[in-house]
């Protein structure tokens, strides 16, 4: 048996405490096999931003997977640096295959423009990169930006959705990716909304997707760790408490599981 732990949205550089809880965090996980980290690992995309992230994590540096975020592409817009210029790939970590995919663009440079981007030619490389992975091995879909619409969060983002603006919104295709994804993926990780949720496509089937918004590790002081072995998830995921006083109360971290249904 292995764990894959998922962390999002660290801000590291928008407070002091934000980094003690990913130290926290990190020492926690000493003893996971792999770990996910959905974006907005830097608060204004700094690449002093981005040495503390590599600092505090280097002892899980050889377990560790991340994707940009768009907070990434600010400042110094170290969000380039973590894919390459690569909009899809795959990391073979822990026996699992984790396809990455680069849901950030240049617009996220300007902070209000938060919303992320996805094209039938991302699509098509997604397609491609799960056709490389066997069936038999745990396969893992990571990104920052949500698939699925979320309620906003925050008063900005309740002015975004009051006058239409593209900020709170999903990703544009994001239920076409879930279509590629069914009956060839166990788990779809992200972040972006900072409140966690959680939706199962399939649930009947002999290998449903799950869906997991992370929430922001650094303000939950909490994240969730998946058990799998033999190529297949076992059991619910399970949250982990890093810091000393829940933040907020646990409850907000148990999301109910919603059922999507897919045309």
């Amino acid at each position: 048996m292995a764990t894959l732990a998922h962390l999002s949205d660290l801000h590291l550089g928008s407070s002091a405490s934000a980094a003690r809880t990913l130290e926290e965090a990190v020492a926690a996980l000493a003893d996971t096999e792999l770990i996910v980290v959905t974006g907005d690992l830097t608060e204004n995309g700094r690449t002093a931003e981005l040495a503390a992230f590599d600092r505090i994590t280097a002892p899980l540096a050889d377990r560790l997977v991340v994707v940009p975020g768009n907070h990434d592409r600010c400042g110094d817009d170290v969000g380039a640096q973590l894919m390459r210029g690569v909009r899809v790939d795959v990391q073979v970590r822990g026996g699992c295959s984790i396809v990455r995919i680069d849901s950030t663009a240049p617009h996220n440079r300007v902070p209000w423009l938060s919303h992320g981007r996805m094209c039938q030619q991302v699509l098509e490389q997604v397609d491609v990169a799960l056709g490389a992975v066997p069936d038999s091995v745990m396969t893992v879909v990571a990104l920052h930006h949500h698939v699925v619409p979320l309620p906003a969060e925050g008063f900005w983002e309740q002015v975004s959705e009051v006058l239409h603006l593209p900020n709170h919104s999903e990703l544009a295709l994001g239920t076409e990716l879930l279509k590629v994804l069914r009956s060839r993926c166990d788990l779809v990780l992200h972040g972006h909304r900072h409140v966690p949720r959680q939706f199962i496509v399939d649930g009947d089937s002999a290998r449903p997707l799950r869906v997991f918004n992370a929430g922001s590790t650094t303000e939950l002081g909490a994240f969730r760790t998946f058990d799998f072995a033999g190529g297949r998830l076992l059991g619910d995921p399970r949250w982990h408490q890093v810091t000393p006083e829940p933040r907020p109360s646990p409850q907000v971290w148990q999301a109910p599981v919603c059922a999507l249904q897919l045309a």
